[in-house]
């Protein structure tokens, strides 16, 4: 009988976590990650595309899930989400794909993004999300 419980719960909380992957944030602006990772091949720090160069990987990505902005950098293409930022590179004859919270992919990216995107760490840095204070 015990078995029968751990075994439903279990189930149960997998069933939730795979339906909040890739729910929508408020805004309808949710990162892609699930898509993401089942569309690429996980590996060197993030996901992988073994053929197609970062603008085609972001033009993918973009179609499946619409970024709130797009940076183009020295190779490297950056789509921004209201928490989230998907960091696109060059890798071997393909691309790279990393996600990162806005905060740490702010300051990982920093000299690609500081003379577009808004710094967290700022003063006058709002954040994407809703709520008070703003």
């Amino acid at each position: 009988m015990k078995t029968a419980r751990r075994t439903t719960a279990l189930l149960l909380a997998a069933v939730v976590l795979a339906g909040c992957a890739d729910e929508p944030d408020d805004d309808g602006n949710p990162v892609p990650s699930a898509w993401i990772s089942r569309q690429y091949t996980t590996g060197a720090g993030g996901h992988v595309d073994d053929r197609d160069a970062p603008s085609k990987v972001a033009d993918e990505i973009h179609g499946h899930s619409t970024a709130t902005d797009r940076l183009d950098s020295d190779g490297r293409v950056f789509l921004r989400y209201r928490d989230d930022i998907v960091a696109i590179s060059p890798h071997r004859t393909g691309s790279r794909i990393e996600i990162a919270d806005y905060r740490t992919g702010y300051r990982r990216w920093k000299p690609h993004l500081r003379t577009k995107w808004p710094d967290p760490d700022s003063a006058g840095f709002r954040g994407g999300g809703p709520g008070s204070g703003k």
